[in-house]
């Protein structure tokens, strides 16, 4: 720089001293003007190499101090970097950015550690493998899971540490599986990520035992109320006329309407029984529903087929496409009726109408069936186990009907219609 400044300089300097030497003057006085002009020059080449220098150098140090992670330097923006020059407005975005860049680093530190908070508190295992499969990160689940500190697992290979059958085949699986900590039925998932470029693995571990335990005793109780209700509605009319009979054959005389009154007795014990009987029946078709049998189905042929079994109204099939799927032909049947049934039942009330239509949704079959009853007053209970609002009603068509849907890898939803006018069953099927 300070060479840049004096070539500039020079043209002038060397026609002064030629002038100079060439001019009557004394040699004092030319060799005193001599180191006059060469001293100026000088200065003069120095302080603009100081100007320009010196704010490089503080740039340098700033843009060193961000490279090794130091965002607390600043760069000064008076004295000689203040004005209208374009090293001051270079010095004062530097200072931007690195506040900038230090307000980032303080998220992301902030981030990490809120991150590492929660994967150290949730009781679910973490574990990520490097693209040889070497453990790069574990939890304290993880830890308590393998039931080894973190320092003598990290960097063993998932085959030491009995994971590697975890990342091949599916990412989302679940599986009955011994740990050290004990057996159980736990829930695999498996993600990709990068980090540094390369690929990793992150595998997540949870127990289900736990949460399947708690849901089987829920299961437990509410069959047991049901079956108590239904028990209880039953045989306490069964043991009250019972022992009016009794009662009624010990007396002495027997009255004349005696014979009247016994085979009432018995009429209502016997419809109580059979109403038990038709119950137990019902639960047993709910507990144990074959697996369907799929088998070329063509949906057109199967909709208005069911249709017509209905034969108290006459449901209208709108046109849909022509499309087969793979499905238990009964089983499927047995849906569209009992959807039927309902829709029938709805729209008797008001004297509404029913319709049946279909249609392709990318890949899936969606089977729709409105009334124009009064609609739901109450979904809570729909899939309920025996809970009807039905006179009459077992309770177990819609329990029935969705376990057939998703056992299709289906789905099957009510809800009321858009419009007020009744209520909607949407079957959803695999095209």
């Amino acid at each position: 720089m300070r060479l840049l400044a004096l070539a500039a300089g020079l043209p002038a300097i060397v026609a002064a001293l030629v002038l100079l030497w060439i001019a009557d003057y004394t040699p004092k006085v030319q060799w005193t003007i001599t180191v006059l002009i060469l001293a100026i020059w000088w200065a003069c080449a120095s302080a603009i190499r100081e100007r320009v220098a010196s704010p490089l150098r503080t740039l340098a140090n700033l843009l060193e101090a961000m490279r090794e992670g130091d965002y607390s330097i600043r760069g000064r923006g008076t004295g000689a970097y203040e004005g209208e020059d374009a090293l001051a407005d270079v010095m004062h975005q530097v200072n931007a950015m690195s506040a900038t860049l230090r307000a980032q680093r303080l998220g992301a530190l902030e981030a990490t550690t809120l991150l590492r908070k929660v994967m150290e508190e949730i009781d679910v295992a973490v574990f990520a493998f490097d693209g040889e499969q070497r453990l790069r990160l574990v939890n304290r689940a993880g830890e308590r899971l393998l039931k080894q500190p973190a320092e003598r697992i990290l960097t063993s290979s998932a085959e030491n540490l009995g994971l590697a059958e975890f990342l091949e085949g599916e990412p989302a699986r679940t599986v009955q599986r011994t740990f050290p900590t004990g057996a159980g039925r736990w829930a695999m998932t498996r993600s990709m990520f990068r980090e540094g470029g390369l690929p990793h693995q992150l595998l997540v571990v949870s127990d289900l035992t736990r949460a399947l335990r708690e849901e089987e005793l829920k299961a437990w109780q509410r069959l047991v109320r049901v079956l108590g209700h239904e028990l209880n509605n039953s045989l306490a009319p069964i043991k009250s006329i019972a022992g009016s009979l009794e009662a009624l054959i010990a007396r002495d005389p027997l009255p004349d309407d005696w014979r009247d009154d016994a085979r009432r007795g018995l009429s209502i014990i016997a419809a109580r029984s059979e109403g038990l009987s038709r119950f137990l029946g019902a639960y047993a078709l709910l507990a144990k529903l074959p697996p369907p049998r799929p088998a070329p189905l063509e949906v057109g042929m199967w909709i208005r087929q069911s249709a017509r079994l209905e034969q108290r109204l006459t449901a209208r099939v709108l046109p849909g496409p022509e499309m087969t799927i793979q499905g238990d032909r009964d089983q499927l049947e047995q849906v569209i009726i009992n959807l039927l049934r309902n829709a029938v039942d709805a729209s008797l009330e008001t004297g509404g109408a029913v319709a049946v239509s279909w249609k392709r949704h990318g890949a899936r079959l969606e089977v729709s069936v409105e009334d124009e009853g009064p609609g739901l007053a109450n979904t809570a209970n729909l899939f309920v186990p025996f809970f009807t609002t039905k006179p009459g009603g077992s309770g177990i068509g819609l329990v029935l009907s969705r376990q057939i849907a998703e056992a299709h890898g289906g789905s099957l939803e009510l809800r009321n219609r858009e419009d007020g006018r009744g209520c909607e069953a949407r079957l959803v099927l695999p095209a």
